[in-house]
């Protein structure tokens, strides 16, 4: 049950992230999108991470610790593109696959997989793909200008997406397998948040070049807190079955999906709606088998 609460709440986590993450790259860039994340995100965990009880850190825990600050960082720089020259709601379901990805290399490395939970994490993962899907083009258009944007790069959009889908998932792996081995939650935040610091935020702001305007600053401050947050109980819930939590934690498209409506009156088409319904069955059985 750990597995898949923390998987869920990593989900809304990040979804909301994503949404504001994919206004303020519009506005200030990928790169100081990520360097002012980065930045936030180390200042909301570093004083609890000073309280956790210390471990050691042998030379191969310390080099994973590195490795997964790497690839969220070069992941969400990635992803950020991505949401510069595309949709939300094409980016988001591509990146999800990021779950799918990790729990099949989470098997490859040896983690068993029973086979109804293998299935019902497949039929989880269809109904991800389902509930971001989106038309060519819409019936209805919100905002011309942003749309005429979204779709000028549309296959730039989804090499970015699926490049940081690939990073993301061995990070994923990566931090199920430190959050096992004992290493406490907050300390693979704050090592994450330090890399980034260290070679994003700290290089733009001496060269000059990282940028904040008022309307982006809720929003970046809002998606640091929040991608530190869904980083956090992700590892808590990898610790205990990094297939499941993987997959449920990439559920954040259909979020993405339902968000995009309720906030920029984006429509949701029916084969999204199914695709929200399929997770939400999908959720309950994969409750019921792992209970």
């Amino acid at each position: 049950m750990v597995a898949i609460l923390g998987g869920l709440a990593a989900a809304c986590s990040w979804a909301v992230a994503t949404l504001a993450s994919s206004r303020s790259s519009r506005m200030i860039g990928p790169w100081s999108v990520l360097g002012w994340v980065m930045a936030v995100g180390l200042v909301v965990a570093i004083v609890p991470a000073l309280l956790v009880k210390p471990v050691d850190l042998d030379a191969p825990k310390l080099a994973g610790l590195i490795a997964v600050g790497l690839c969220q960082n070069i992941g969400l720089l990635l992803a950020y593109y991505a949401l510069q020259v595309g949709r939300v709601s094409i980016v988001a379901p591509i990146t999800s696959t990021e779950g799918a990805m990790a729990a099949v290399l989470a098997v490859i490395l040896g983690e068993p997989l029973a086979l109804p939970t293998a299935l019902v994490l497949a039929v989880i993962a269809i109904g991800v793909v389902m509930a971001a899907v989106e038309r060519s083009r819409d019936d209805r258009v919100v905002d011309p200008a942003r749309t005429a944007r979204d779709l000028a790069h549309p296959q730039r959009a989804i090499l970015l997406a699926v490049a940081a889908a690939v990073v993301f998932s061995v990070g994923l792996v990566l931090s199920g397998r430190l959050g096992a081995a004992g290493i406490p939650p907050l300390w693979v935040i704050v090592a994450s948040r330090t890399v980034g610091v260290l070679l994003i935020a700290l290089p733009l702001v001496l060269t000059r070049r990282v940028q904040l305007t008022r309307p982006a600053v809720p929003l970046v401050l809002l998606a640091g807190v929040l991608e530190a947050v869904g980083s956090g109980v992700y590892v808590v819930a990898a610790s205990v079955d990094i297939a499941v939590a993987a997959v449920l934690s990439s559920q954040f498209a259909a979020i993405v999906a339902v968000g995009g409506f309720v906030l920029f009156g984006e429509r949701l088409q029916r084969i999204q709606v199914a695709g929200v319904v399929l997770i939400a069955v999908g959720v309950t059985i994969l409750s019921a088998v792992s209970g």
